[in-house]
């Protein structure tokens, strides 16, 4: 017999619903993959089609987070163990 958990991510795969799950797990990851600092600076409003939304308190901090894009979409990426997210947008 199939565990729950088996069933269930097959569910999602056939579905295409796991790509809403990871998608919505990096959302919750954000603090652990930016650290404390960008956390309490940012907010992430929204997620489509691999796309992460992320408010910015400031221009400056929009700014430093562009530097730094490719070091957090690594971070986020390998906490979820695929390349969910593609890109993210700082506004």
């Amino acid at each position: 017999m199939k565990s729950i958990k088996t069933v269930l991510n097959t569910y999602l795969f056939k579905t295409g619903l796991d790509k809403g799950v990871k998608q919505q797990q990096a959302v919750n990851l954000w603090p652990t993959a930016v650290g404390k600092k960008i956390a309490e600076n940012t907010t992430v409003q929204d997620v489509k089609h691999g796309i992460l939304l992320v408010h910015a308190e400031s221009p400056v901090w929009a700014q430093e987070l562009q530097f730094k894009k490719k070091e957090i979409l690594s971070n986020l990426n390998s906490s979820l163990g695929k390349k969910t997210i593609k890109d993210i947008r700082f506004v």
